[in-house]
């Protein structure tokens, strides 16, 4: 079997399924050009424990963790097949790297979950579950998460991290979708860039402190930890798109192999 890569992509708005923007172009062309998984580990910006968590309900409910927005979008199903097995395995190996995992046995998919997987996997025939995050933990605790799943990648799961290169909404103020990104977050997401193919992990724990304007693209962090944990699942990385939307969010998506 194959070895899969770990992705990190950014998710953007709720609406990108309706959205003719290059993240959204970009995410309906990933799915056809990886390796067909057998199941997919989603790490989303959008559940966060005080505890790892493990979702393994059979069939995931598509959950619309928004509102305000278009009729359409609440609309929207993902209907994939969950993994209780493989919900099993992450537990395993997570708790094996001592960090004490739970299973959760109803949870479903948030839309950072879904809205990427709607547009790689669009027949929903994959099945898919979900890791949470711990966002008081720190970005070396979501390294070390990375590292625990890192053996599913040679059993044809693909490990997939959903938030965002840049996230600080406070600064939308009216912006539009194809508005291009502003300079403090271009920064940052070439920081970000050359510290992933450079492959410094110490740096990438210590962001924080260590890229500009850090706090003002991530306010909080959460939307940043998928890639942490999908960096300690790999080893070298690449960012494989580039793009803005809203003029705040860098949509971009990286590849660690």
């Amino acid at each position: 079997m194959k070895r899969l890569p770990a992705l990190f992509v950014s998710h953007g708005a709720p609406t990108l399924p309706l959205e003719d923007i290059p993240a959204r172009r970009f995410l309906a062309d990933l799915g056809a050009a990886l390796p067909r998984p057998r199941a997919i580990v989603a790490v989303s910006a959008h559940w966060l424990t005080d505890r790892p968590a493990v979702s393994a309900a059979t069939r995931p409910e598509t959950i619309h963790d928004f509102y305000g927005f278009p009729e359409q979008l609440y609309e929207l199903r993902y209907p994939a097949p969950g993994d209780t097995a493989l919900a099993g395995r992450v537990q395993e190996l997570v708790s094996a790297a001592g960090l004490d995992a739970e299973v959760d046995a109803d949870r479903g998919l948030d839309h950072g979950a879904w809205v990427p997987l709607m547009l790689m996997y669009p027949e929903a025939d994959v099945p898919v579950i979900q890791l949470s995050l711990q966002p008081h933990r720190g970005a070396g605790h979501h390294l070390r998460l990375g590292a625990a799943l890192a053996p599913l990648r040679d059993e044809g799961v693909l490990i997939l991290g959903s938030g965002g290169a840049t996230h600080n909404l406070r600064e939308l103020r009216g912006s539009r979708a194809e508005d291009p990104l502003a300079d403090y977050a271009g920064r940052f997401a070439q920081w970000l860039s050359d510290a992933v193919e450079r492959g410094d992990r110490e740096a990438l724990a210590n962001y924080r402190a260590l890229a500009p304007d850090a706090a003002r693209n991530h306010p909080s962090e959460e939307h940043l930890l998928p890639l942490h944990v999908a960096a300690g699942a790999g080893v070298r990385g690449e960012r494989i798109h580039h793009s803005a939307s809203y003029g705040i969010l860098a949509m971009d998506a990286y590849r660690f192999d």
